[in-house]
């Protein structure tokens, strides 16, 4: 068995009841719930649709409310998700971006060292627009959780 002491910086340890020693799950410098509200926001983006009518002057109600499921410029979605991954760390946006690749398949759980590492170097002001570029940014952010054993169930449950 494998001393704490041994363990890398920034890798949590799993444990299993018969106490054999498992695989290092890395952690995420982004909480779980800073995650999972972004997760939820994002499916709320990515039901978002194009523009069908941009001249239309009638009341919503007229036309059965389409228009909150439609994509306009000044979405107050997009301008949330914008804001809140911009308020975020440098380490917090780089994990979102390598979550992203992760639940994208561009690796797997093994991989993630060098997701994250590509992710660093990668990383610039524009976080925040290259994920909301990415059309199932919530699936994609979804499935990176997953592969850490972790879902929002439990933050859904009380908080949204």
């Amino acid at each position: 068995m494998k001393p704490v002491a041994d363990l890398k910086p920034g890798v949590a340890r799993t444990s299993r009841p018969d106490r054999q020693p498992t695989k290092a799950v890395p952690e995420l410098a982004i909480s779980p719930e800073k995650l999972c509200f972004i997760i939820v926001k994002a499916h709320e983006f990515d039901a978002k649709d194009i523009v069908t009518d941009p001249d239309d002057s009638s009341n919503a109600a007229d036309d059965a409310m389409v228009s909150v499921l439609e994509d306009h410029p000044d979405d107050p979605v997009v301008a949330e998700l914008t804001g809140f991954i911009n308020a975020l760390s440098e380490d917090e946006q780089v994990d979102l971006v390598a979550l992203s690749w992760l639940g994208r398949g561009d690796g797997t759980i093994d991989d993630w060292g060098d997701l994250r590492a590509e992710a660093t170097r990668a990383h610039n002001k524009r976080t925040a627009a290259y994920l909301l570029g990415m059309p199932t940014l919530g699936d994609y952010l979804e499935e990176g959780l997953s592969q850490f054993g972790r879902s929002c169930e439990e933050f859904e449950m009380g908080r949204l």
